[in-house]
This record gives structure tokens, sequence and C-alpha cells, in this order.
């Protein structure tokens, strides 16, 4: 073996992508040009081959990824893990090291800093920008340091993220491989990001090409890049150099190199007081960036974003890639982590349906557990790789472009399947479809179907018994969890009983799910059209039975009514529905079974009077519903109550098996809550995935490392308003909540300067879908979470983004709801109609356009609200060009 077989020059004519990667290809690339780069060498493919080879790595990575689920991200974070582990052990063969060695020391002085970045052949890896950053390694000092971070290079090979994308793309795990780009790492005084075509939404400009964008920040580039820090900002003239637009951010911190000896890494520091409000680069430095900007530019033949440094005012290029979708410097992120499956693909985002049940960000534990949930719970969790559901800024979306594609596989099938379960959908909206054919979608759905349709015969039998069993069930689990007092045998209890509940539960509810019955819509439009709208849903309601069994999804309301009639003590009701709230999903947030306190509150602002009171209302409406039926369609009868009650009984399975899911749910934050307690660190592990939370048990506290990174791109993402309904492409949530207007209800990234919609038409403030007919005037009261919900008073009109089972308590007490995302099958629309509470759902700007104070009509029946009086004198549009962001 020679030192050319695994290490390369940096301008070596052999660096293709092939020997050296993308990322040493491109920079290899810049150097012969005659660019300034920093010096270095590369590692080739060749030297992670034989590493792997020589240590009979190969058979034992290619094993532990065979287990990978694609759909299944916990189990593709499990096999990095493990696979991490392997590199970590080995040393580096002499053969690999001494050459390593050499181009070391021909660098300069002993312990010279470095930047070691992994650098894979096109296909190995995610080309997002942001899919490698976290493996970049800065401030590598010595030959010791210098073989480690190559190794950990090597390892990021496997990756969580990268296993995922081979497995989604059809790239051969076998044929995987990686290089290394090592290169000296630059004392930067400052440092930060190019485009040489700004996005649309800087300075108000729609991509000029004759401009360049520079955002700058003292010391390192990292947090530029991965979004840590907000930095100056500065438009160049192309050709002039002069400097046309700026702005100065307060920079408070910095990255700087380490100087221990051994090790390197890098530190943040405080930026001194007198810098923090000072301009990174003066007009001079700025042109002389852009002169840059233009060559490479002109190099490569489009728009580039371009990472530099400048040391002592002279200028480094690190990297430099085509800019994405021909123009714009990827964005600096707010948060520490980027969270955003929206970037992935041309999809169409809804926040109905899953996401009403999931309304609240998710903490990495919650989101690792949804993932498992709805890969057990769906017929066809991916289609191609492309999956049917997303996290956009923590919050989840469904994948319309999913549904639709399969949609149009099926005869017969149009939008109104969708609307159903995810509310109006507006007309000029279209719904990109994935980019698979009709052979390549059955290849996935086949064996996804037969294997779906397994589980639901075996788990149909058993539902009955899982339903009368589960509350006893989950109730024992919790107390033997809270009794434990070894991690180990907590571990053992995780794998022996609690997962195997949660997936049983999971398999429930798909089977519940796949009960036949007519649809929902196509009855009521049928009803409608015999009966009219009223009498449509009185007949609807009680499960189409006067006095017969209530759907789960009412029980925490009903629960209400008979404490308040004394058929029911507190005890009951929270063992029986103090699992059910607004937070359900939510891992990391109390039940309102674990707070007393919550249960005063809803009796005390009178729920459960006015519960009863409606109640006993509705089931008189019932009756005479059917009794002006029978006697107007005496032989349509039979047939439409045998039509009622199919979907009644599937509607009934459907909603119990959702309640006990949600309760195992319970037995999942106990797990967690006393994973916590054992190991010392109970609220950082909701910070973790299931299965980091599962080591950390099992003695491996590394994963605790990601907890504080985690934690604060949590809380920046859930201090944001809730995003739009509807989502059409590339979305950044931090940029649109720092937007002095934002639409609620859609955003689509072909137009981001269409900041309003336009203004209703007949007079309504806002449209959307007839929950339940009834007009109604009254006050407006806008709720933004449950927690609020004690503001509202009895007979106000309850306007809310979105109303799940843990809101039901406030509807008793509305006059009407109206609500931003919403569907015919919605929690709120069921709640409604069972209490008679006139609702239009799915307005997607009612936040946005009405305000508590204003006198509205709601009329159910038309899905409309009108302003009769408006709170603060404003029109409609005045009152979004003048908001608050």
């Amino acid at each position: 073996m020679t030192q050319r077989t695994f290490v390369l020059p940096l301008d070596d004519a052999g660096a293709d992508p092939a020997a050296v990667g993308g990322r040493g290809a491109e920079v290899a690339r810049l150097a012969t040009a005659g660019l300034p780069v920093p010096e270095g060498f590369h590692v080739t493919t060749g030297a992670y081959d034989y590493f792997v080879d020589d240590h009979g790595l190969r058979g034992q990575i290619l094993s532990m990824v065979s287990r990978v689920e694609p759909d299944l991200p916990v189990t593709a974070e499990a096999a990095a893990q493990r696979i991490a582990a392997l590199f970590e052990r080995h040393e580096t063969p002499m053969e690999v090291a001494g050459p390593l060695r050499w181009a070391y020391a021909g660098m300069g002085e002993q312990d010279h800093p470095l930047a070691v970045r992994p650098s894979a052949p096109p296909g190995n890896l995610p080309d997002a920008p942001i899919a490698g950053r976290h493996d970049a390694l800065l401030g590598v000092r010595g030959e010791a340091g210098l073989l480690t971070a190559v190794r950990r290079c090597w390892a990021s090979l496997w990756s969580a993220r990268a296993i995922e994308y081979r497995a989604r793309n059809g790239v051969d795990h076998g044929a995987a491989t990686i290089a290394v780009l090592v290169q000296s790492l630059v004392h930067a005084d400052s440092a930060g990001l190019m485009s040489t075509v700004p996005p649309a939404d800087e300075e108000g400009e729609r991509g000029r090409a004759g401009r360049i964008l520079l955002h700058a920040t003292w010391g390192l580039g990292e947090p530029v890049v991965a979004g840590r820090v907000t930095p100056d900002a500065v438009v160049v003239e192309k050709g002039s150099g002069r400097v046309v637009g700026r702005r100065i951010a307060d920079k408070t911190t910095m990255t700087v190199p380490s100087e221990r000896p051994i090790g390197g890494g890098t530190l943040e520091e405080p930026v001194p007081d007198r810098f923090r409000r000072e301009p990174v680069l003066n007009a001079d430095q700025a042109a002389a960036l852009a002169r840059l900007g233009e060559r490479i530019e002109a190099l490569y033949g489009r728009p580039m974003d371009i990472e530099w440094v400048l040391y002592k005012g002279y200028p480094y290029i690190i990297q430099a890639r085509p800019a994405a979708n021909g123009g714009g410097a990827r964005q600096p992120a707010s948060g520490t982590e980027m969270w955003n499956d929206s970037l992935d693909a041309d999809y169409l985002w809804s926040s109905a349906n899953m996401g009403e049940a999931v309304p609240d960000v998710m903490t990495p534990c919650t989101w690792s557990l949804v993932q498992m949930f709805m890969h057990e719970s769906m017929a066809v969790p991916a289609v191609r790789g492309h999956r049917a559901y997303g996290n956009i800024g923590g919050r989840l979306y469904m994948n319309l472009s999913v549904a639709a594609t399969l949609t149009a596989f099926s005869p017969g099938a149009g939008t109104d399947v969708l609307e159903e379960a995810f509310g109006p959908l507006p007309r000029d909206v279209e719904i990109p479809r994935l980019p698979v054919s009709r052979a390549e979608a059955v290849r996935d759905l086949v064996p996804a179907m037969a294997r779906t349709a397994r589980r639901v015969r075996a788990a149909r039998v058993r539902l009955p018994d899982f339903l009368a069993s589960s509350p006893g069930r989950c109730a024992a689990l919790r107390a033997r969890i809270r009794e434990e007092t070894d991690p180990a045998a907590l571990l053992r209890l995780w794998g022996h009983e609690v997962l195997p509940l949660f997936v049983d539960a999971c398999h429930m509810l798909a089977a519940a799910r796949r009960e036949g019955g007519p649809s929902f819509v196509a009855m009521r439009r049928e009803l409608e059209r015999l009966a009219g709208e009223d009498d449509a849903d009185a007949m609807l309601s009680g499960l189409g039975r006067p006095g017969g069994p209530v759907l789960d999804v009412l029980g925490p309301v009903t629960g209400l009514a008979r404490l308040a009639e004394d058929e029911l003590d507190e005890e009951a009701y929270l063992r029986e529905w103090g699992h059910r709230g607004p937070h359900e999903f939510e891992i990391s947030l109390p039940r309102p079974a674990e707070d007393p306190a919550w249960l005063e509150e809803q009796l005390a602002a009178g729920s459960g009077r006015a519960a009863a009171g409606r109640l006993r209302t509705r089931r008189e409406a019932s009756r005479a519903a059917w009794h002006r039926f029978r006697s107007r369609h005496p032989d349509k009868v039979a047939a439409t109550r045998r039509r009622i009650g199919r979907w009644a009984r599937a509607a009934h399975h459907r909603e119990a098996a959702f309640s006990e899911a949600v309760r195992v749910y319970s037995v999942l934050r106990e797990f967690v809550l006393r994973a916590g307690d054992l190991t010392g660190r109970r609220d950082d592990l909701f910070f973790l995935t299931i299965d980091e939370i599962l080591a950390v048990l099992d003695g491996d506290a590394r994963p605790l490392e990601q907890v504080s990174v985690r934690r604060g791109t949590y809380e920046r993402y859930r201090a944001l308003a809730p995003y739009p309904a509807l989502i059409r492409g590339r979305f950044d949530p931090v940029a649109w909540a720092g937007g002095r207007v934002r639409r609620t209800d859609f955003h689509d990234a072909a137009e981001p300067l269409a900041e309003y919609p336009p203004e209703p038409s007949a007079g309504a403030a806002v449209t959307g879908f007839p929950g339940v007919a009834g007009v109604v005037e009254g006050t407006a009261r806008v709720v933004r979470t449950p927690e609020e919900g004690g503001e509202l008073a009895t007979g106000e009109v309850l306007v809310a983004h979105v109303a799940n089972v843990g809101w039901s308590p406030l509807f008793p007490r509305a006059a009407a709801v109206v609500t931003d995302v919403g569907a015919a099958l919605s929690p709120a629309a069921i709640v409604a109609r069972e209490l008679a509470v006139p609702a239009v759902l799915g307005c997607g700007t009612a936040t946005m356009r009405l305000r508590t104070g204003d006198r509205v009509r709601v009329d159910g029946e038309r899905g409309t609200v009108e302003i009769l009086s408006d709170a603060g004198g404003a029109s409609p549009r005045e009152r979004l060009l003048t908001r608050e962001g």
C-alpha cells in the first residue's frame, strides 16, 4: 500500500467524487481554479474500505442495517449507535495511519489545528447542506486527534439519517463508502455564508441576479451554517462591489477554536460589548468577498451558496455548492437544530386529522413514539420512501401528496375522500403528486396492505376483549412502573410488557379504523336531502339511537354531566376519562388525572351543568327528528336505521380503540418519568428518543449530550404561533412567525409574498366546513390554548385554532364553535353535533380575522361567520395589515 492509495493532495488531478467524495471534489475544483482555500489533503474512499475490511466490519454493519425499517426511524437510530461503537473500538490500521501522519506533518507545526469533514460520493448520503453539518469536527489537534476524527467521519456514513436516505432511495448499503476532507482550521476573525443570488425575502427583493447577499458573524462560521446565531446581512451590487443594503444584528456569542493541546474542539465565548452591534464586514471586505463570489459563480455557471472566513483581512473559501432551487442561500435557522420535513420535497401538508390529535410542538421523545404509533396503526405509512406524515417545526403534519397519489390510483375516488378526513381544500390549490408510477406504488402497497390485513384479522377477533381489559391492564402496569427501583428491571419491563401493550393498542386501532360502514359525509348529505340540516344532525346524534351509547370522544363531557348530577364521583371520572386531554400525545405534559384541580375548575366553570342540559335537549331533539322522519318517509326508516347503525358501530369501535391507545400513552409517560427518576435525569429524558432513553437506562450516557441542543430547539419552536393548516413546499416556521403579517390558512412556497388571503365573498369574515347546522349571534372569544378556557363566558362564540377532545369541556358553555383546523370527522365536529352547538370548522383564517369582542353571526349550515360589529373598529383588511407579528 502506498500513501497515494489513501491520501491525495488537495488539488490532485485524481480528486474525483468517487475517490474523494462530493465535498472533497468541489474543494479540489476551487483549489485547481486558484481560489483561496485552506491547505489540506483528502483521505480517500480507499482508506475507508481498507479500514472496514481489515477489521472485518463490513458483514457486521450490513447485518445491523438489514434490520432497519425505513418507516420506523427509531430502528435506524439504534443501528447507527451500534455501528458508531464499532468505529470507536477499532484502531486505524498502520497502512492508513502512516500516510495520514505524514500528510499532517507536512502542514506545519506540531498540533496544527484542523477542520475534518466527511465527504461522501454522490448518492451515499443526503445531499442537503444540513444533512452532515453535525459531523464536521473543528479544532482537531495532534495525530491521535486526527485519527479519531477520521474514524468519526467514517462512522457518519452510518448515521440514522444516512441509513434512512439510502433505504428510501434504493441505494445499496453494501456499496456505500466515504472519504474525508482534512484542512487547516483558519483562526477566523469573522465568517459566514454568501449567496450569489439573494433569496426573495431579503430586503424585499425577489431574488435579484445582480446582487450578492453576505451573512457574517464574529469567529468561526459554523454557528451561521447551523443557524445558532443571528448574523449581520450585507447586500452587495455585482460588478461595482457597492454595498446597497445592510442589517446589523446583536451578536451575543461567537465560536472560537479551543487551545487545548490534545483533542482540540471549539468553544462558545461572549462577544465583547463593543463589538456586539458593530458591523462584522466593512465595505472593502464585503466587496472583496463579493468578487470571489462572482468568480465562483462564473466557474460553475450558475448561482452558488458559499461558506467563507476572513483572517487578518484575507479571505478563504471553505465550501461552495449550487444554490438551492437556482438561487438563494439557505437562511440560517433560529433553532439549534432543524426539525423540518417540508424541506424534503414538494408536498402538500395538512395539520388536520392526526395533527388535531397532536397539536403541540413535540418533544423528541414524543416524536419517536408518534412515529412508532403511525407505523403500527397506518395501512400505508410510506410509498417509495415518501412518508404519509412528517415533522414540521416540531408539529405533526399529514402528507396529502401521498394520500392524493394513492387516491388517484383508486377508481372512483376523488377529493371528497380527502376532504372528509382533512377538511375543505382551497379550489385553486393543486396537490402535487408523488413522482412514482402506478406499478411502483403497487410494489409498496401490496405487501403493506397484506401485512395490515393480517394484523386486522387477528386484532378484530380480540378487539372487544382488549377494549374491556385495557383500563385495568394500564392501571396495573403504571403501578408496577412506579414501584420499580432497578434501571435494568425497568428496561426489561419495557421489552416484556410496555412495548407489547403499545404495539397491541396500535394494531387494535388499525383494526377498528378498517371496520366497514358508509361514508359519514355521504350519509349526512343523504339525510340532509330527506330531513333537512337540523334534523340530519339530530338523527345522527347519540349514534342514531335515542338514549343509545355515546362515542368515547364525548366521554369527558358526558362524564362532567354525570358528575354535575351526582351520578359519578370524581375518582371514578378520573379513572375513566382522566387520560383524555388537550395534550394527550405529548409525553412531557401531564394528563388531567395528574391534576385534581383541573376537574374542580371545569365544574366551577359550569361545564357539567351546561353539558347535562344540552344532552337532555339533544336527546329530545333526536326523538322528535326521528318522529318527523318516520311520518314523512315511513318506507325509509328501517334502511336508514340500518345504515346509521353500521356507521355507528364502526365509529364506536374506532373512538373506543383510539381512547384506549391514548390511555396507553399515559403508561408510556409513567415509564419515561420513572426512567428519569432512576437515572437522575428526570425532565432531560423528554428530549431523547425512546431508543436513546433505553440506552441511558442501560448505562450509556452519550445520548444525554444532545439534551441541551434539543431542549433549546424545542423551546424555540414552541414559542412560535401555530403554523398554517396547509403548507405547500418548503416552509420556514421561524421566518413565517417573524413576519409582520402571516397567513394561518395556507403557505405556498411558490408564492411566499402572498401574505394574506383575499377578502371573503358575500360579506362573510371567514368561511369553512359546515360542521353543525344552526344560526347563532354572539360575542366572539378567541382562545389560544385550552388552559385559557376559563376566560370563555357562557353564551360566547368559541374561536380556536384547533379543538381536540381536550377542548370539549368548553363546548357546553359556547354558543357556537369556530376553528381554523377541522373536518367532518374531527373531534370538534362530533362533540358539537352531539351537544347541538352550531359549528364552522376548518376556516383556516378564523383566529387571524376574528377578535375577542367582535359581535358575530355563525351559520353552521352555510359554513360562514360574519362580523356584525367590530370590537376594534377596523376592517378585516386593516386588521391584517396592522396586527403585530
